[in-house]
């Protein structure tokens, strides 16, 4: 699971709203009463459309994977207690998955988390001190499952770095496919994006300056991730994203229908292999497409839709990048635990205590 996934807290329970409008009869009347009965519900349909899509997915997926569990234990779904809490972490560890299989400790605790959310969005009551039993019960669980030496999940993806940009921009065939790949993956560098980054952004999101390009990704997870990130000229043309990205629209402009160059277009597209424009691209495809870019350029460590955004963390910390700077470029929050997970790749060599000492 995406370690950037943030839990919001959920709305009140429709249960316990028919008890505050008569609260609020009480002290300022029906009409009153009415009116923030409507707030209320205007509230919640903000929410939701504001709400980033992957996290609704998240608290879905969390959903089903609770119903499963109260079938296999014939558990109530709507009485979250503190036995059937831990049993369910117990249960996602031992054998939680589709396959029998048990999750990894951090899909297990997204898990716990969306399945919270859901729980008192349904008008379950879900006890603190429960929840913090249930947490406390994986943690320790994590930590037996290391001393075992079981390591679960796919781990933190490989990380994009300059060689393996060389090595792209060489495999890239001269074709239209090819030059979206090419600004798929520089552009993507270095924004630090995320899969649904690309994907979000119509033509005119990317905009030429006289200093490089301005992406302006709208479609963040967080108020940190809604950014325009400004892309500089490089040095080398040969993996410049600017260069990249002013190769593949023009080739665009040149091989598909005028639509395709519109500003309201999408800004990276499908393409068939007959070289068709076959509609924009979506977050899996983006993800299929750097699978197969890194498999074509022959990087020894496949990349994930996620290296991209890891590789600007790590590059531009050894280059000596303020953490400040390369937060607000990769749209996290200052004090992100996940990139300073990133940053402790190149922080765990770099400032080793038995680096040099010989």
């Amino acid at each position: 699971m995406n370690n950037d996934v943030q839990m919001s807290a959920p709305p009140v329970a429709e249960k316990e709203r028919p008890a505050l409008v008569v609260q609020w009869a009480q002290r300022h009347g029906v009409e009153v009463a009415q009116r923030l009965a409507d707030a209320e519900d205007f509230a919640d349909e903000v929410q939701r459309r504001l709400r980033p899509a992957n996290t609704t997915d998240t608290y879905a997926k969390a959903w089903r994977v609770w119903e499963r569990f109260c079938t296999d234990q014939e558990f109530p779904e709507l009485e979250p207690t503190r036995g059937s809490l831990v049993a369910f972490i117990v249960w996602l560890l031992d054998r939680g998955r589709t396959d029998g299989k048990g999750y990894a400790a951090s899909s297990a605790s997204t898990i716990l988390a969306g399945t919270v959310v859901e729980l008192r969005r349904r008008g379950a009551e879900v006890n603190r001190d429960d929840q913090a039993q249930a947490r406390a019960t994986l943690d320790a669980a994590a930590v037996e499952l290391l001393k075992a030496g079981e390591r679960r999940g796919r781990g933190q993806a490989a990380a994009a770095e300059v060689p393996d940009l060389y090595r792209v921009a060489r495999a890239c065939p001269d074709t239209l496919a090819g030059a979206r790949d090419k600004a798929l993956v520089l552009t993507g560098f270095h924004y630090a994006s995320r899969a649904q980054d690309p994907a979000g952004l119509l033509a005119g999101d990317v905009a030429l300056a006289p200093r490089g390009l301005v992406v302006s990704v709208l479609t963040g997870k967080t108020k940190h991730s809604v950014r325009d990130a400004k892309i500089n000229y490089q040095q080398d043309p040969e993996v410049c994203p600017v260069e990249a990205w002013k190769a593949y629209r023009a080739r665009l402009a040149a091989d598909a229908e005028p639509r395709w160059s519109q500003p309201d277009a999408p800004a990276f597209v499908g393409v068939d292999r007959h070289g068709n424009v076959t509609g924009g691209m979506v977050p899996d495809s983006v993800t299929r497409a750097v699978k197969r870019i890194s498999a074509r350029a022959g990087i020894p460590l496949a990349w994930t839709g996620h290296s991209l955004r890891i590789g600007l963390a790590t590059t531009a910390r050894k280059r000596g990048k303020d953490a400040v700077a390369i937060a607000d470029q990769g749209g996290w929050a200052r004090h992100s635990r996940a990139m300073n997970g990133y940053f402790q790749r190149v922080d765990g060599w770099e400032d080793n205590a038995t680096a040099g000492l010989i």
